[in-house]
């Protein structure tokens, strides 16, 4: 296999320096070039034609999210964006996601750490085979009216390309939606601004989790990203918790772990749902689940950016039922109706 060829651009000279050691570190990547703005940066595309760019967001002449948008629209490519950690790069960063970013990391709070690209080199390899495809404005469902929870829990697990798909699945959720419990594989500072993206674009209570919150219809909840699994218990009602722990399957918050708390907790009243992703995180919480009577779904091939983790569920027997990304909200809504 022919390595992975990467355009790293960056308004720091220092940082584009960094960013490109650390890829070059991996045999199985090779950078190709470098750019200081999209003016150089598009020039370097038309010359080189890379397999990835790593993207950041501010910089001269045009800023990263108008560049991106433009190669989302004229040259669809996968892009990595290497943003800051701060309140407004992670708000950046979620529009780059739902305009086409593949994924996303931080820029490390030491650049001298001996880990601190480690993250970029697996997301730069997962980009690499994510599907691209050109962007289209498709026009969002109408929520259902006069929904009513029967009590059934929702549990999704998600990955690369998650916040597209959350975005189009949880819109269509209504005000009475189902109880619901999300862990993404996001970076720690990313989460909140995500799940108050998501309360703007649905019906229902969107929240980064906290432990011990309520899980009652018209409530969702998003895993903080990095510190802690996020955990389904009963304490006078289903609640959220949060764990401290070593990751699990790669990752933590990590969907195993959210998946075989439902299992275990909940039982056949739950509905569990494996989206886009990298990897096998999910896959084996999501059987635990089917095996407790839960319903369970996954995405298909065909609408992932990355089938890594729908796939490895889906050959493990985990999925009942796979589903394009347009049709999974209602799918959801509809199973949960017969649940009790």
């Amino acid at each position: 296999m022919s390595a992975i060829r990467v355009l790293v651009v960056d308004d720091s000279a220092t940082m584009r320096g960094l960013i490109s050691a650390a890829l070059r570190r991996d045999p199985d990547i090779e950078v190709i070039g470098t750019a200081g703005d999209p003016i150089e940066a598009r020039a370097a595309i038309k010359a080189l034609n890379p397999d990835v760019i790593t993207l950041d967001i501010e910089m001269p002449n045009m800023n990263g999210l108008e560049f991106l948008e433009k190669i989302m629209r004229l040259r669809p490519m996968p892009v990595v964006m290497v943003s800051t950690l701060t309140s407004a790069g992670a708000e950046a960063t979620l529009q780059a996601l739902e305009i086409g970013a593949v994924d996303c990391v931080a820029k490390p709070a030491s650049v001298s750490a001996p880990d601190a690209f480690a993250e970029l080199i697996m997301k730069v390899k997962s980009a690499a085979r994510s599907a691209v495809r050109p962007r289209t404005t498709v026009a969002a469902s109408p929520r259902r009216v006069g929904y009513r929870s029967t009590g059934a829990l929702v549990a999704i697990g998600s990955s690369t390309g998650g916040v597209e798909a959350l975005l189009s699945i949880l819109t269509r959720f209504p005000e009475g939606c189902p109880p619901t419990v999300v862990t993404q594989h996001m970076p720690a500072t990313f989460t909140k601004s995500f799940a108050a993206r998501l309360d703007r674009a649905s019906g229902a209570t969107v929240e980064e989790a906290y432990d011990g919150a309520p899980l009652e219809p018209g409530r969702i909840y998003v895993a903080p990203g990095g510190s802690a699994h996020l955990e389904v218990v009963r304490s006078g009602g289903l609640r959220c918790r949060l764990r401290e722990g070593d990751p699990v399957s790669g990752h933590r918050p990590s969907v195993d772990v959210l998946f075989k708390s439902v299992a275990d907790t909940v039982g056949a009243a739950a509905l569990g749902v494996i989206l886009t992703g990298m990897g096998r995180d999910g896959a084996q919480g999501l059987l635990a689940m089917r095996n407790a009577g839960a319903r369970t779904l996954g995405q298909d091939e065909s609408t992932c950016v990355v089938y890594g983790m729908p796939r490895a569920a889906f050959e493990i027997g985990a999925v009942e039922r796979q589903l394009p990304l347009s049709a999974m909200g209602e799918a959801i809504l509809d199973q949960c109706s017969n649940l009790h």
